[in-house]
């Protein structure tokens, strides 16, 4: 109250700057003029470093203002405003160079269809040239449409959110059917052409192992579960969030498909995993039937893969998009704020059920958007749906 004192005696100059969602409007500062523009909150915006500029724009402005009205030979008051708003503004300008983003770390190593990891060769690193080897050169961009996600969207700066390398090996073993992330490297088989092709083929497949690599940074879910389970449905909601984001689609305009490229054209299937219709993506005499359960009247209790790990994921990829598409517009800004913070969130522990992390979703998005706000509705109404209730 003191500085709103201040601020109408024209000792000081108040400026309101809203971080997060909330009802300011009739706080005492609420007739003051607050920024980002239009008291849009940071968190809100779908590139917070754009938020901050626009803040440091707005207090620029507002010394300027400061500035033309202050008489000729005035040395104090309106002075000390300036002085300590420029500070101000000074200290926001360092803070954007010291978290410049985009300061890509790159490096892609063949391991030449052999198996043993000692053995790799750089065969490309950041600022290089296209090499005309496929398998390296989409690594090394689908690593960067990855990295340029999480940056702009969450300002996480790489997989620790300290700027780490981003290392993968191609070519890994002979004809190798799969892809993982080994907590240092993403490693890639190249298919055997005959079930699945290579699989640094699609985007999301590369964006999927690398959100585990941040998960590990973040969450440390155990592997085995729900929780298991939980790990493969965030890689799966951020890897399909990555496609969106460069392909500019809104929910509506989404596949909501993992791996499209994947399954090699004799399979009959269209997908490793459909978030939108669990257990349709593929139905192939060679590989299978879809298993994935979409609902808890479904689930399935068994030690294989390692508790259903991959058969009931579906029931949280289905809650996320159920959530985003009730909300609509672009997937990444709201449900994926959610699902961001709720995957940093101290609460989420190693053994988390889909009912705890259900809870921490719900959390979040009342810290983020209010008690009566369309986001909450959805994500109470989301989970719901898959068999999940949320008390009131």
């Amino acid at each position: 109250m003191r500085a709103l004192e201040r601020h109408d005696k024209q000792e000081a100059r108040v400026v309101p700057i809203i971080v997060r969602p909330v009802d300011w409007s009739g706080a005492p500062f609420g007739k003051l003029q607050a920024l980002p523009e239009n008291g849009k909150a940071i968190t809100l915006w779908s590139n917070r470093d754009s938020a901050w500029v626009n803040v440091t724009k707005g207090i620029r402005k507002d010394i300027g203002s400061i500035k033309m009205s202050i008489p000729a030979g005035q040395t104090s008051g309106g002075r000390s405003i300036i002085e300590s708003t420029t500070q101000l503004t000074k200290k926001l300008e360092e803070y954007f160079v010291q978290r410049a983003g985009g300061q890509l770390s790159r490096v892609i190593y063949n391991a030449r269809n052999k198996l043993e990891i000692s053995e790799i060769e750089v065969a490309r690193k950041e600022g290089d040239p296209p090499t005309g080897d496929k398998a390296v050169d989409e690594a090394y961009e689908w690593m960067g449409v990855t990295y340029n996600f999480f940056w702009n969207v969450y300002e996480r700066n790489s997989l620790d959110n300290k700027g780490m390398p981003l290392e993968a090996i191609v070519h890994f073993g002979s004809k190798y059917d799969n892809a993982y992330w080994n907590g240092r490297y993403l490693v890639f088989g190249d298919g055997d052409e005959e079930i699945f092709n290579r699989f640094t083929t699609d985007l999301d497949v590369t964006a999927n192992e690398l959100v585990k690599g941040v998960i590990q940074y973040e969450a440390a879910l155990a592997y085995w579960g729900q929780s298991g389970s939980l790990i493969q449905s965030v890689a799966d909601v951020f890897s399909s969030l990555v496609k969106q984001y460069s392909l500019r689609q809104t929910v509506d305009k989404a596949d909501w498909l993992i791996g499209t490229g994947l399954l090699a054209s004799a399979v009959r299937g269209r997908a490793l995993r459909s978030m939108s219709e669990p257990g349709s993506a593929y139905d192939d005499p060679r590989l299978g039937k879809d298993r994935t359960v979409g609902h808890m009247r479904n689930y399935v209790n068994t030690s294989d893969d390692n508790g259903g790990v991959q058969i009931n994921l579906g029931i949280p990829n289905y809650a996320f998009y159920l959530i985003a598409i009730e909300l609509g517009g672009y997937a990444w800004e709201r449900a994926g704020r959610i699902w961001y913070e709720s995957i940093r969130d101290t609460r989420l522990k190693s053994e988390a059920k889909f009912g705890d992390f259900a809870k921490i979703t719900l959390a979040n998005a009342l810290r983020l958007y209010g008690n009566k706000s369309r986001e909450v509705e959805a994500v109470r109404k989301g989970w719901k749906q898959v068999g999940i209730n949320l008390k009131k």
